[in-house]
């Protein structure tokens, strides 16, 4: 009787396991960033993951035309519009986070290592960091539709 008690709590954690284990492409579709500046869609691309700008809450400049990507240390990419620029790269998905990728900072125009983690299927954990991932930053984004 003990050992089917034992199976059966043993069934019961590997179903439950198996149900909240995340499939790598739970994180496609449009995020609204921490602070809420903008919106950037996850796409998968050749089975990595990439973000783009879509939206933004203050998309123009203070001259009235799109803001461009002014803080880029590359000057020939300054006159860039960040509506549609790409902020995540190369992302892969291993066991529960999007990993080996970088995020892009366009206000103050550095590439960060990041990991991304699905709290659940409308929050996201963004964390940019340089070196160890111990030493960054995490914002939450939320999921819009």
């Amino acid at each position: 009787m003990k050992f089917l008690t034992l199976l059966a709590v043993i069934f019961f954690l590997l179903s439950t396991i198996q149900l909240s284990a995340q499939n790598a492409d739970d994180i496609l579709g449009t995020w609204m960033t921490g602070e809420g500046k903008g919106k950037v869609k996850i796409e998968k691309i050749n089975n990595k993951y990439f973000g783009k700008i879509v939206w933004l809450r203050d998309p123009n400049g203070p001259d009235g035309l799109p803001k461009k990507d002014k803080n880029n240390p590359d000057p020939s990419k300054r006159s860039t519009t960040l509506m549609g620029y790409t902020v995540l790269k190369n992302f892969v998905f291993d066991e529960d986070e999007w990993e080996d990728g970088t995020i892009y900072d366009p206000d103050n125009g550095k590439n960060y290592s990041c990991v991304m983690t699905l709290v659940d299927k409308n929050t996201l954990h963004v964390r940019g960091y340089i070196g160890i991932s111990l030493i960054g930053r995490t914002q939450t984004w939320k999921r819009t539709n």
